[in-house]
Formats: structure tokens, sequence, C-alpha cells
């Protein structure tokens, strides 16, 4: 049963955009692995900005500058 974890930054994914990201990454495993669709999980965690870091600061800091 395979597992795919989509971690993204919280800032407004819509229902239908999570929808494709969840066909999209059962698919690819269906056709690049052979694995059955109906045992793939796919969670999506949407994590604040404030606790996403890249190099040494938070994405809403980056954000803010542009980045």
């Amino acid at each position: 049963m395979p597992y795919v974890n989509i971690k993204i930054t919280k800032e407004g994914a819509t229902p239908e955009q999570k929808a494709q990201l969840i066909a999209g990454a059962t698919k690819l495993l269906q056709e690049t692995l052979g694995k059955n669709p109906q045992t793939t999980v796919v969670v999506i965690d949407e994590v604040d900005t404030d606790n996403w870091g890249i190099g040494g600061e938070t994405v809403t800091v980056r954000r803010q500058r542009g980045q």
C-alpha cells in the first residue's frame, strides 16, 4: 500500500487543486510502479508559512521580500 505525503504551504490551494494532486500522485504510482490505485493513500499537509523555513528564515519573511 503506497503512502504519499505532499506538503505545501498554506496559501489557499483550492479543493479542486488538492483533488488534482491526489489523482495525479495516484496515477503516477499506478503508471510508473504498477501500484493499485485502490490501495494508494495520499495525504496533503498544509503548513503555515511561519512554520516553513528556507535558508535560515521563514517563508513568510522571504515572501515579504518578494522571493
